[in-house]
């Protein structure tokens, strides 16, 4: 864990893909937007590097979608949009989790 962020980094990986659909599930957003409001949630601050290639396996297996934004005063940007696929595969995932985190609230009892 760092000092930052109140969850160890690879804890941080693994939900981050869940967290990203969560996210996109009340609306499109651009990868900055969805780091922000994740650390304004709690979930520590994500950088870019661990971002960006999270977001391009979630597009490579269609659960979101993408479109570029031109830029006002500077470059465009990519906007992610949660897909039907990425719908259901967001269920599953929720489902999954809550099943996990059953187990470990039960575990050592």
């Amino acid at each position: 864990m760092s000092k930052d962020s109140p969850f160890p980094g690879s804890w941080q990986r693994a939900m981050l893909p869940m967290l990203l659909l969560a996210e996109l599930s009340s609306g499109q957003a651009h990868g900055y937007a969805l780091s922000k409001s994740l650390q304004e949630r709690g979930f520590g601050p994500i950088k870019g590097a661990t971002l960006y290639p999270a977001l391009a396996k979630l597009e490579a297996s269609g659960f979101v979608e993408t479109r570029w934004e031109e830029g006002q005063s500077g470059p465009g940007r990519k906007v992610y949009e949660l897909s039907a696929t990425g719908r259901t595969e967001l269920q599953a995932q929720r489902a999954s989790f809550e099943m996990f985190a059953q187990l470990v609230r039960a575990t050592g009892r």
